[in-house]
C-alpha cells in the first residue's frame, strides 16, 4: 500500500529509518563554575553596603541610605580604627568598579542602538515586500468565494456569539442538513465524505481504467467484485465457512484444532487484520518521528464503548441484542441453536473481562504516561501467553526481526492483565473468540441475512433505522478498508494538484479517503 503512495511523489519520500532503542536526543549539560560578569569579589573586613535598613536597626540610621554616611560603631569603640579603615576601602573600591561599567555601558549602549535600526529597517522592507505580494491580497478567486459562502451559510447571524457561539457558527448548516435516513450523526466530514465516494466510484468503474500499480489494480477488482450480489448471495457464507476450515475450525461450528492458538492468532490478526486482545500497527515514533517502529496497544472489544460491557444493568437491552446478533450469525454459519448461544455467553464474558481490565480513554490522554519503549525480549516477559517474536515477524514478513527489535507499547499494564487472561481461559472460549473477531471483519462481504443480523443490532445500539445506502457505497468502504492506501492513492491522484501531492509524498503513507471521515471526527458542526 506504502508502494502506491510512493509513486505519487516520482520516488521523492521521506525515507524512514527503522526506531532503535538509543535515545536520539542527548541532554545538554551546562559548564560549571561560571561566574556572572557582574559578580562583585567582597574582601576579609568590608562591610556591606545596602540602600535598606539592616537587621536589627531602625529607619534612618546610616545604613539605611544608599549614599555612603559617616558611620558610627559604638559596638566596635574599642576597634575604633576598623570602622575608618573599612569606609575608606569601600569608597576606593566603589569609584573603580563604577568608572569600569560606565565604559562597558556606552558600548554596549552604542550597539543595542545600531541593532535596533537594524532590525527596523528589516521589519519595514519585509512589510513593504509582505504587501506587494499579490499573494497576500484579498483572494476574489472562484474557489475562495465558494468557500466563503459556504461559512457564510453555516451562521445562524441571528444568534449573538456572546451568547451561545456554537449556535451562531453552526445554526445554519444544522438547519441546512437534516439527519439523513439510517444515520446516528452527520457532521461536514461526512457531507465531505460523501462526496468523495462519489469521486471514487467514477475513478473505480471507468472502463478505461490503466494503471501501472499492482494495488491499484487490485482495488478495482475488490471494488467490482463487491458489486456483484447476485453471486454473493449465490454462495451464501461458505466462502467464510471455508474459510475457518482453513484456519482450524470452530467450536461452535464443528471440529477445531485445540492446540493451535497461536496459528490461529496469526491468521485472524495477521493475515486478516482483526483485533483480537490487542492490535499491532507500523507508525512514526512519536518521539523521534523520523523512525518507523512497530507500535502494541489495547483492543478487542466489538461494542463501541467499555462502558456497554460494565454497567449491565442499564445497558441490559444492549447486551442482549448483541448475544442475539452473536448467536444468529453462529447459526448462519452451521451451529446449533441451543450450543451456539451456551458458547457465545462465553464469548461476551471474556469480552467483559477484556473490558474491566481496558484502560478508559480519558486516561490515555498523557502520551508520556502510556508511552513505553522496549526491545521484543522485554515485551515477551512482559506478557508471556504470546509468542511476540514469531507473532511480529509473521505479520511483518520478509521482515527479519530480533529479540532486540523495539516496540512501542501504550498500556502495559494492559498486556500483563491479557496475558494472565489468556493463561487462565478455556482453549475453547480462546478459540470462539478469535474466530468470532474474523467473522466481525467479514460479515459485510456476505450475503443480505448477515446485514439483516447486523442492522438490527445497530438499532438497538444507535436508534437507527435499515438504512437505504446504496450497494456502491458499501462497496467503497469496504474497499477503503480492505486496501485504503492504494485507494487513496487513487483518489490523489485524480484530485490533487502537483504541489499537494508533493505533500502528500512526504508526509508519508496515509489514509487519504478516511482522512476526512475519520480522523477530524466528531466535527464542531454536527447533527
Amino acid at each position: 500500500m506504502s508502494l502506491a503512495l510512493q509513486e505519487l511523489g516520482g520516488g521523492n519520500m521521506v525515507e524512514y529509518k527503522r526506531a532503535t532503542l538509543r535515545d536520539e536526543d542527548a541532554l545538554e549539560t551546562p559548564v560549571e563554575g561560571g561566574a556572572s560578569p557582574d559578580a562583585v569579589e567582597v574582601g576579609k573586613g568590608v562591610l556591606p553596603f545596602s540602600a535598606g535598613p539592616r537587621p536589627g536597626m531602625m529607619p534612618g540610621t546610616p545604613w539605611s541610605s544608599g549614599l555612603p554616611r559617616r558611620v558610627t560603631c559604638p559596638h566596635l569603640r574599642s576597634i575604633s580604627g576598623l570602622c575608618a579603615g573599612t569606609m575608606v576601602g569601600f569608597r576606593k573600591r566603589t569609584r573603580h568598579l563604577l568608572g569600569s561599567h560606565t565604559q562597558l555601558e556606552l558600548v554596549l549602549a552604542g550597539v543595542s542602538l545600531l541593532l535596533a535600526a537594524l532590525l527596523l529597517g528589516c521589519f519595514v522592507a519585509l512589510g513593504v515586500q509582505y504587501h506587494r505580494d499579490p499573494s497576500h491580497s484579498t483572494c476574489l478567486t472562484e474557489a475562495c468565494i465558494r468557500v466563503a459562502g459556504k461559512i457564510l451559510e453555516s451562521l445562524d447571524r441571528g444568534v449573538s456569539p456572546c451568547e451561545d457561539f456554537y449556535q451562531f457558527s453552526c445554526g445554519g448548516w444544522i438547519q441546512r442538513n437534516p439527519l439523513p435516513d439510517g444515520r446516528s450523526r452527520w457532521n461536514t466530514f461526512n457531507s465531505l465524505w460523501d462526496q468523495n465516494q462519489a469521486i471514487l466510484k467514477h475513478l473505480l468503474e471507468n472502463t478505461t481504467f490503466n494503471s501501472s500499480s499492482e494495488a491499484e489494480r487490485k482495488t478495482q477488482r475488490f471494488y467490482l467484485s463487491c458489486l456483484q450480489v447476485e453471486r454473493i448471495e449465490e454462495l451464501g457464507a461458505q466462502p467464510l465457512r471455508d474459510l475457518i476450515d482453513k484456519i482450524s475450525g470452530w467450536n461452535i461450528t464443528g471440529p477445531w484444532d485445540q492446540d493451535n492458538f497461536m496459528e490461529v492468532l496469526k491468521a485472524v490478526a495477521g493475515t486478516y487484520r482483526a483485533t483480537p486482545f490487542f492490535t499491532v500497527y507500523i507508525s512514526a515514533d512519536s518521539k523521534s518521528s523520523n523512525s518507523n517502529v512497530i507500535q502494541v496497544d489495547q483492543s478487542g472489544l466489538f461494542l463501541p464503548s467499555r462502558d456497554y460491557y460494565l454497567n449491565r444493568t442499564a445497558n441490559e437491552k444492549v447486551l442482549t441484542a448483541y448475544l442475539d446478533y452473536m448467536e444468529e450469525l453462529g447459526m448462519l454459519l452451521g451451529g446449533q441453536p441451543a450450543s451456539t448461544r451456551e458458547q457465545m455467553q462465553q464469548v461476551l464474558e471474556l469480552e467483559i473481562q477484556l473490558a474491566n481490565i481496558t484502560v478508559p480513554q480519558d486516561q490515555r490522554r498523557d502520551e508520556e504516561k502510556i508511552y513505553h519503549k522496549m526491545s521484543i525480549a522485554e515485551l515477551q516477559a512482559l506478557a508471556p501467553s504470546i509468542d511476540w517474536l514469531e507473532f511480529l515477524s509473521f505479520l511483518l514478513s520478509p521482515l527479519e526481526l530480533g529479540d532486540s527489535e523495539p516496540v512501542v507499547v501504550y498500556g502495559t499494564d494492559y498486556l500483563q492483565q491479557v496475558s494472565e487472561l489468556i493463561n487462565r481461559t478455556e482453549s475453547s472460549v480462546l478459540n470462539n473468540y478469535l474466530i468470532w473477531n474474523l467473522v466481525q471483519k467479514t460479515t459485510s462481504s456476505l450475503d443480505h441475512r448477515f446485514e439483516s443480523a447486523q442492522e438490527k443490532l445497530l438499532e438497538t445500539l444507535y436508534g437507527t433505522k435499515k438504512s437505504c445506502t446504496p450497494r456502491w457505497q458499501t462497496c467503497i468502504s469496504n474497499t477503503d478498508d480492505a486496501l485504503g492506501f492504494a485507494l487513496g492513492s487513487l483518489f490523489v491522484k485524480a484530485t490533487f494538484d502537483r504541489q499537494s501531492k508533493e505533500i502528500v509524498s512526504l508526509q508519508g503513507p496515509s489514509n487519504t479517503t478516511s482522512h476526512f471521515r475519520r480522523e477530524f471526527d466528531p466535527w464542531p458542526c454536527s447533527v
